[in-house]
């Protein structure tokens, strides 16, 4: 089963962050990303660029489009493969986001995640 690790920040706190601090959460993201691609649960990892986003609505029936994000930032994303909710969770407290990120509020939220075929 797949699962989808959303892994959500603190906008403002990460955007005090110097260069060089940035840097340091890359290199302590690297084992953990190549652990998990070794033990071949990594799907699929990524970042998100923050400022960027569009929301999509409906709205009398039409779409309706407005710049931000909702909620919160999701600042990355994980697809993992996991026995179960418990095994994922297992996975993605691994990361540094789930055991070191608590200066940036970061948060891991864990999801059941079902991919579908593209036919393109």
């Amino acid at each position: 089963m797949k699962y989808l690790c959303l892994l959500h920040y603190d906008l403002a706190k990460f955007e005090t962050l110097t260069p060089a601090r940035l840097e340091a959460l890359g290199k302590e993201c690297a084992p953990y990303n190549a652990a998990l691609q070794a033990s071949g649960q990594q799907v699929a990892v990524g970042s998100l660029q923050h400022g960027t986003s569009m929301i999509l609505r409906v709205r009398d029936g039409k779409p309706s489009t407005s710049e931000g994000t909702i909620a919160s930032t999701v600042g990355a994303v994980l697809i993992v493969e996991a026995r179960d909710l418990n095994d994922a969770v297992r996975v993605a407290s691994l990361h540094p986001a789930a055991c070191t990120g608590e200066d940036l509020g970061w948060a891991v939220e864990v999801r059941p995640f079902q991919m579908f075929e593209s036919k393109a």
